[in-house]
């Protein structure tokens, strides 16, 4: 490849040598997406992260690196293999260095693959797991990262939100490849499963893992994962959500919240103040600093509407706010709005909102 670019510059001149570079960079356009699985499938975050890697070039040769250990990789594995039609080959890295999230271990791994493959672009989900892994294994390539990507306009030039979502900034990535990204899962939808019904299957290869070393095993350790045991919809990807703010007043209060969440089948979530407040984990945090979400339909209980809550919920497609004081900013972002007391209108929802089979 790069002997014909450079062909390719001896022959053009000026503006012209420009255009056939980019036209050769267009012609081998290739993305490495870094997903995440669970039970064996892989997740809606990480199938968006391929929509992103389709936006790039829809002559992109995308390969899927995934990790871990046991049937559960392997079934992931396969899944990736079918996702989606540009997917030219799967990567997996089994060993149970891989099986839970640790940045450094991850990091080494991308490294290597990417010295390997020589991947023009390699794409993250803006998730837990992506904003810990993207920046260290960035350092070690020595390229600088663009985070939080919610657009892309060409194969280097992104736009990405500023100011706690108040603005879009389009920035153009000049560096050394590869050019590294970490997108917004919300802003990106998966392929649908009939665009994918006749989609080949990739090839799944294992990655050499000779590169693993002690020093990049030893410098953290996974102690235990806790989480809520809830048969509700994962808060990132639901398609109702459900959030309470201080208003809610308790952490008592909040069972009212799960409640009618049960009934609608939705997501629970919760402004900072009530995570600060103690009333529910900060795993169900929305906003700036917590998870992103744009779900059909998002309903606001006792939630002021501060500008870090709305830069994580802006872009949901209906939302519904309640609260007492009619001067909450929160209603500037609402579709409806009720001025109420919170709890009148928890009460009512609950008589009137039949369960959910």
């Amino acid at each position: 490849m790069a002997a014909m670019v450079v062909a390719a510059l001896r022959r053009g001149r000026g503006g012209c040598s420009s255009r056939v570079f980019a036209q050769s960079f267009r012609r081998f356009a290739s993305t490495l997406v870094v997903a995440e699985h669970e039970g064996g499938q892989v997740k809606p975050s990480s199938l968006s992260a391929l929509a992103a890697a389709e936006a790039v070039s829809k002559e992109n040769k995308i390969s899927v690196l995934l990790g871990g250990s046991g049937p559960a990789l392997h079934k992931a594995a396969e899944h990736a293999a079918s996702s989606h039609p540009l997917v030219s080959e799967v990567l997996i890295a089994e060993s149970d260095a891989f099986a839970h999230p640790l940045a450094e271990p991850w990091a080494d791994l991308l490294r290597s693959v990417q010295q390997k493959g020589g991947y023009s672009h390699v794409i993250a989900s803006s998730t837990s797991f992506g904003k810990n892994l993207l920046p260290r294994a960035a350092a070690l390539l020595d390229v600088s990262p663009v985070t939080d990507v919610t657009a892309i306009t060409e194969e280097r030039v992104f736009v990405r939100p500023i100011y706690a979502g108040n603005a879009l900034c389009t920035v153009r990535y000049t560096g050394v490849d590869p050019c590294m990204m970490s997108i917004r899962s919300t802003s990106f939808s998966p392929t649908t499963t009939e665009a994918m019904s006749e989609t080949k299957v990739a090839p799944i290869t294992q990655v050499d893992l000779s590169f693993l070393s002690e020093g990049s095993l030893g410098k953290s350790a996974w102690v235990s994962l806790t989480s809520q045991d809830t048969e509700r919809p994962d808060l990132a990807n639901a398609r109702v959500v459900v959030t309470g703010g201080r208003g809610l007043k308790s952490a008592e209060n909040f069972k009212l919240l799960e409640q009618l969440a049960e009934k609608l089948g939705a997501a629970v979530g919760a402004t900072r103040a009530a995570v600060d407040a103690g009333f529910v984990p900060n795993d169900l945090q929305v906003g700036q600093t917590g998870k992103i979400v744009a779900p059909e339909l998002y309903m606001a209980f006792g939630v002021s509407g501060a500008i870090q809550h709305l830069a994580g919920m802006r872009d949901s497609k209906v939302i519904v706010a309640v609260n007492k004081d009619a001067d909450a900013p929160i209603f500037q972002a609402a579709d409806y709005g009720l001025v109420a007391d919170l709890f009148e209108v928890l009460e009512e929802l609950l008589k009137k909102i039949p369960d959910k089979k």
